[in-house]
């Protein structure tokens, strides 16, 4: 049976907002939390997006559940020397409950400093190289490295976990599944797919971590919830590659016009039903996921943790 998790969203709310949250799920009945790593929301609807390190410091003193970034790139925007001392003193603050979750990236986040965005095949190749850089780090030796893409020299992190901080790999197709069951500690993925999942472990994934999530939209009033989902997460619609290479929120904005609300309800729960969002989450349970984290959209989150702690969690007990 998975664990239930909650999915923090760094893109549509502040830090405060989001600490409290953690603590409406534990209190929930939640067992862990991802939280989401982005330099800028997907647009100005969402709204926020604040330095997801700090949030975490504010979250080892406030909760006691397991976190985990979902999630990272480690390889443009930031170099994977600072990544790996930001994640090895999170996992010291919590006390050894962080995982790294990692991927590729998009360049809506990425490409701020002014970098060329890298092909699809190049961001997998310093995906790799960066998790390497990483590992070494963690291991609490000077590093030095001369890599295809990176460079590390006279690299020591003093303050380490008594483990090396778990690196979890995001794959959405078969190559960075392959990637995730070659290299990861864990494999993330945003679909119930089975044969995702399938692939990962065959490849060379085994019985390590297999985590998911999904969002929803917790209201009374269906419609007004279909309506709140495409006005804050109308991205997640958008077909093809558009969320990898799009650079500005005021590109996805002028996408808006291709998602409908009939689009949203076939592809997102929205309104009070517990079966259907208990059934949303047994998906991944059944495709065999070991971690499953949902996040609600809107601003009722406390009814949406009301609602979870009494009518959707005690169904996936």
């Amino acid at each position: 049976m998975p664990e239930y998790g909650y999915f923090l969203s760094c893109e549509e709310h502040g830090p405060a907002a989001l600490v409290d949250q953690a603590r409406m799920a534990e209190q929930a009945g939640f067992q862990a939390l991802w939280i989401s790593d982005h330099y800028h929301p997907w647009h100005d609807a969402q709204g926020q997006s604040p330095f997801v390190w700090s949030v975490i410091g504010a979250l080892s003193e406030a909760v006691s559940l397991p976190i985990e970034t979902a999630v990272t790139c480690p390889t443009v925007r930031t170099h994977p020397a600072v990544i790996a001392q930001a994640a090895a003193t999170s996992a010291v603050m919590t006390e050894g409950r962080f995982r790294l979750g990692v991927g590729t990236g998009e360049a809506l986040n990425e490409h701020i400093l002014g970098d060329a965005w890298p092909a699809a095949h190049v961001r997998m190749e310093m995906l790799e190289e960066a998790i390497q850089v990483m590992r070494r780090l963690f291991t609490g030796e000077e590093v030095n490295h001369h890599g295809t893409h990176y460079t590390v020299e006279n690299a020591r992190l003093y303050t380490i976990p008594d483990e090396p901080v778990p690196i979890d790999i995001s794959g959405f197709g078969p190559a960075a599944t392959s990637l995730a069951a070659r290299v990861g500690d864990g494999y993330i993925t945003m679909m119930p797919d089975e044969s995702m999942v399938e692939q990962y472990r065959k490849g060379g994934g085994g019985a390590k971590p297999v985590s998911g999530g999904t969002k929803v939209c917790y209201g009374s009033d269906k419609d007004e919830a279909v309506r709140t989902v495409r006005e804050l997460w109308f991205n997640e619609q958008l077909p093809g590659e558009m969320g990898q290479v799009l650079p500005s929120p005021k590109h996805y904005e002028q996408l808006k016009p291709l998602v409908t609300e009939d689009m949203v309800r076939e592809n997102r729960v929205c309104g009070d039903n517990p079966e259907e969002h208990a059934r949303a989450l047994k998906e991944f349970a059944d495709a065999g996921f070991d971690r499953v984290y949902v996040n609600q959209i809107g601003p009722d989150q406390k009814g949406f943790f009301d609602f979870y702690r009494t009518k959707v969690l005690p169904q996936l007990a």
